[in-house]
């Protein structure tokens, strides 16, 4: 047993020394000689005969004096999935010397078959192969031959028969992703190959170290091939290849891969959809990371910590509040505990959803579980009641910010300030802008305009003016909106020479400073400050600053209403010149100021403003005083002509107050026939087409309620005319006849008409008498002079209530010619 040991060992001097002492036990002749001439022979030869030399053949015909066993006792298989060999004598050997004489002739043992055996033969003896030695060799190929066909010609001719167990091994040994693939592809061609779930697990990782992602795919391809033909449970394979596909971000492969496990019915893991998720939250696609979570509840997957961290920010910040929660819950129900990821997620995305409470009940939450608020969720939170205008909770949140020593940011500094100022706490914006300066952040235009619109919505002017001067100091410009508050502010103040410092400024800026000034005037009319508006204005013109035509107008009518009429003529021009349009209205209203005027030297004011009008109205005027000569046609034929160029359409409004107001003038200056003329044309045109009203016999009525002073007494006399004419000359007598006349031109028709003794009886508002009574009344002469001639022109009876329409002051009782009395002794 020794000299065999040493034999196989190779270790030729101690073999020589052992055996001769074996040659004095065996008395056999020369075997020392011969062993040293067969050292220097072929060395396969010389350990087949020293194995012989060994052997329990060679010792049971020598004379060797120790028992040794005639059979070999090792029959046992070492390697799995090998065949059985066969232990019988297979035919004659003869063991030769170096002459070529026979030393030993005797039955051998059948040689040892390459990829069939699992053993080799050492002599006589079947020396298993071990699996360690089986991988070690078939890594050693495989490393020195890489791929391709060489080393498969090698592997062919290894000198036992592999198995998956030898190919798992040496794949975990092998780091060459490309080797690795060769060795696979040439095992799956073998007989002895058979599926297995570990092998494509190895061969999955190997190939994700090198970052060979086709090679996945088509291993995977040969996976679900496998699985298919020999109904392998290829469970970990599948799911490593989910896992390795999503950390390498491969979207569509990993989804499709995914698919088809769904497909073939296999059964997905809790980490191969975990990565699912997190590959499409990564990418962008929460609506495919739902779609994901969905699949695994319908699978009945186990949810683990892993995937609640997941989902629970996955639906908080896409809105789904109420699924966030309930997973909130069960993590919690389930012993998870939530990190500060899912915490942060639910406090910020309920706080912008404006579910504040839930938002703090949170917040509070993560503070017992003993984490730490973030800058973050301060942030968040601040904002989220800021926004929501909670701004004590707010400043309490910022407290707690200050004292857990978290410095505020920039952005969350101006957000307070300015929701402060918007809210009109100035106080506490103040003093945030004075800490935030502190802090060494500087404010934005946003901020100082904020600050310094709602200090000039409270009509601090020192305050907004210093926070001007602080703002261009430091450099920054102020908006639009900034310049318009505070521009608005001082006109307010009256700070004329401020407002105009500003403006310059404005406009220095590159601002179009028209708008601003049109507004700063408008504020000057709209208080009633004419002088300051007049100001306002020649500081505009002189600094090349232009407005529209409606503020000019605003200022003229403005000027007229104050009597400021050498200050509205150039108005008047500056508007006419524009190529503004002097209406119809705007030039009743200046006849009304004339009706009203009680000083000659305004009065001439009035009629050059009046003629710097250039309307046809005022032509019209000066032609209805000429005489017939001069105007070549009758007063009634230039009336008329006059109101048929009257575009009713557009003016019948105008038109309604134009001859208002001229029956009241012509009243005034004592042209009642005049008077007549236009007052029985506009009821022809129908600019008071309900004033009379004849109801067959029962009742005739005339409305003025609607008229002027001078209006109205006309209406009645012309009207009271014809009712005369139809009465007289027609014998058309109603039951009764009206005056409706309203309370304000009551009185002053009843005064008239009491001057001839009218049957008229007064009655709340209307003067009404029996019809009978009226034409009695008729018949009397000095009544029929009263309606064909002239109606006193007594200034107590005509000016009386005239400012009915236009109110002013009343003017001071004056007569414009003498008093014509149609009765002796009568007062009116």
């Amino acid at each position: 047993m020794i000299v065999r040991k040493l034999l196989l060992s190779k270790n030729l001097k101690s073999t020589r020394y052992l055996l001769k002492g074996f040659h004095s036990l065996t008395k056999i002749p020369n075997i020392c000689s011969e062993f040293d001439a067969l050292i220097n022979s072929n060395s396969t030869i010389n350990f087949r005969f020293l194995s012989y030399l060994c052997s329990s053949e060679f010792v049971s015909t020598s004379k060797c004096s120790f028992p040794i066993p005639k059979r070999p006792i090792f029959v046992r298989n070492y390697c799995s999935g090998g065949e059985k060999e066969s232990n019988e004598w297979t035919g004659e050997i003869d063991y030769l010397d170096e002459s070529g004489g026979v030393i030993y002739s005797g039955k051998g043992i059948r040689s040892v078959e390459p990829g069939i055996d699992d053993h080799v033969m050492v002599g006589g003896l079947k020396k298993p192969i071990l699996n360690a030695s089986a991988v070690a060799k078939i890594v050693e190929i495989v490393k020195r031959w890489k791929w391709g066909p060489d080393m498969e010609t090698q592997l062919d001719r290894l000198q036992f028969l592999p198995n998956m167990t030898h190919i798992i091994q040496s794949l975990k040994v092998i780091v060459d992703s490309d080797a690795s693939l060769g060795l696979f592809r040439w095992a799956k061609r073998q007989s002895w190959y058979s599926p297995n779930d570990e092998c494509y697990v190895v061969l999955f990782d190997r190939l994700s170290e090198s970052r060979d992602y086709d090679g996945i795919q088509s291993v995977f391809d040969d996976l679900v091939r496998d699985s298919g033909e020999s109904g392998m449970a290829s469970f970990s394979a599948y799911n490593r290849v989910i896992q390795l596909l999503a950390k390498a971000e491969k979207l569509e492969v990993t989804f499709c891969c995914f698919k088809k496990m769904k497909d073939k019915g296999c059964k997905v893991d809790t980490q191969a959809y975990n990565s699912l998720i997190t590959l499409f939250l990564d990418k962008g696609l929460p609506y495919k990371a739902f779609e994901i979570y969905q699949n695994m509840e319908e699978a009945g997957c186990f949810l683990d910590g892993s995937t609640y961290e997941l989902m629970i920010p996955c639906f908080a910040k896409s809105g789904r509040l109420d699924p966030a929660l309930k997973l909130f819950q069960e993590m919690k129900e389930k012993n998870f505990r939530p990190s500060f990821g899912v915490f942060a997620a639910l406090v910020d995305s309920m706080g912008k959803a404006g579910r504040l409470d839930t938002s703090m009940k949170v917040y509070m939450e993560m503070q017992g579980f003993g984490l730490r608020p973030s800058a973050t969720t301060f942030v968040s939170l601040i904002e989220s009641f800021v926004k929501a205008g909670k701004l004590e909770a707010a400043l309490r949140l910022w407290d707690e910010m200050k004292k857990a020593r978290f410095r505020p940011n920039y952005g969350l500094y101006t957000m307070m300030v300015e929701s402060h100022a918007k809210s009109g706490k100035l106080e506490t914006a103040m003093s945030l802008f004075s800490d935030m300066e502190r802090a060494g952040f500087f404010p934005t235009p946003s901020t100082y305009s904020s600050l310094l619109e709602m200090h000039a919505a409270a009509c601090q002017v020192d305050a907004a003016m210093k926070l001007y001067n602080s703002m261009t100091n430091a450099g920054l410009r102020p908006g639009l909106s900034t310049y318009t508050a505070l521009l608005i502010l001082l006109a307010k103040k009256k700070l004329v020479d401020v407002a105009a410092k500003i403006l310059l400024e404005m406009k220095t800026m590159g601002y179009s400073v028209d708008v601003n000034a049109s507004d700063v005037l408008m504020v000057y009319i709209k208080d009633g400050s004419v002088d300051l508006a007049l100001r306002w204005l020649r500081f505009m013109g002189s600094s090349g600053i232009r407005t529209n035509n409606f503020i000019i107008r605003q200022l003229f009518e403005s000027c007229m209403k104050s009597g400021l009429y050498e200050s509205a003529k150039p108005l008047l021009e500056t508007y006419v010149h524009a190529a503004a349009k002097v209406d119809l209205v705007l030039y009743t209203s200046m006849l009304a100021h004339l009706v009203r005027c009680q000083e000659e030297h305004n009065e001439r004011h009035l009629m050059a403003i009046l003629s710097a009008t250039k309307h046809k109205a005022h032509a019209f005027m000066c032609g209805l005083f000429t005489g017939p000569e001069q105007r070549k046609q009758p007063v009634l034929s230039f009336v008329r002509e006059f109101f048929q160029g009257v575009d009713y359409e557009l003016e019948e409004g105008a038109a309604r107050y134009f001859v208002n107001v001229l029956l009241n003038y012509l009243v005034l200056m004592g042209q009642i026939n005049r008077a007549r003329c236009v007052w029985k044309v506009a009821y022809e045109n129908k600019l008071f087409p309900k004033a009379i009203v004849f109801d067959q016999h029962i009742a005739w009525s005339l409305d003025v309620r609607n008229l002027s002073v001078g209006a109205a007494l006309i209406a009645v006399v012309h009207t009271l005319h014809r009712f005369r004419k139809r009465m007289l000359y027609y014998g058309v007598v109603p039951r009764r006849i009206k005056l409706v006349t309203g309370p304000t031109l009551k009185i002053v028709i009843a005064q008239m008409l009491s001057s001839v003794e009218s049957p008229f009886e007064i009655s709340k508002v209307v003067l009404r008498a029996p019809g009978d009574s009226v034409l009695e009344w008729f018949k009397k002469p000095i009544v029929q002079q009263f309606l064909l001639n002239e109606i006193p022109s007594r200034a107590d009876i005509l000016m009386h209530k005239l400012n009915t329409l236009f109110p002013s002051s009343a003017p001071e009782i004056r007569s414009l010619s003498p008093p014509k009395p149609l009765l002796a002794g009568k007062a009116l």
